[in-house]
């Protein structure tokens, strides 16, 4: 477990915010990155540390199927998701690329800038800004080998 800052948006993040449509020509991780949150944030990029944590409300990563957006997530340097809620094709696309999403009811406690751990084992986020914790479902074991390994491809080989 690392101590990780807390990036807090709100709900429906869609991923043309995530990742604009203007830069869907590319694959390049990096290149992803460099535009991660943009629209919703200009400065993101260059804010965010390696092991930051987005935290969401509702629907996170609604709107197009792309894996673009797990992809400039992660490659931006961020560990982890914390949503309320996530569209089911994100959250899918999430996991293959092994981008570690969390669903916490209670998420809306936490504040940007909040020093967080996860236990990914126990399914505890400590919110250590607040002295709180909140208990989100641990992951089962084949995606944790999933996300451990760096995606569903990198897991079956």
């Amino acid at each position: 477990m690392s101590k990780s800052k807390a990036y807090v948006f709100g709900d429906n993040v869609d991923t043309d915010v995530i990742i604009p449509a203007r830069y869907l020509n590319s694959f390049d991780e990096k290149e992803l990155a460099a535009h991660c949150m943009e629209d919703i944030d200009a400065d993101f990029v260059n804010k965010v540390e390696t092991g930051d944590i987005i935290v969401a409300g509702y629907n996170f990563g609604c709107g197009s199927s792309r894996e673009h957006a797990p992809i400039a997530i992660k490659a931006s340097g961020v560990s982890a998701v914390i949503a309320k809620s996530f569209a089911r094709i994100f959250y899918r696309n999430a996991l293959n690329i092994g981008l570690p999403i969390l669903e916490c009811a209670e998420c809306d406690r936490i504040s940007q800038g909040d020093e967080l751990e996860i236990d990914f084992g126990s399914g505890v986020i400590k919110n250590l800004s607040k002295n709180e914790s909140y208990q989100t479902e641990p992951f089962p074991p084949f995606i944790k080998n999933i996300i451990e390994k760096g995606g569903l491809l990198k897991s079956i080989r």
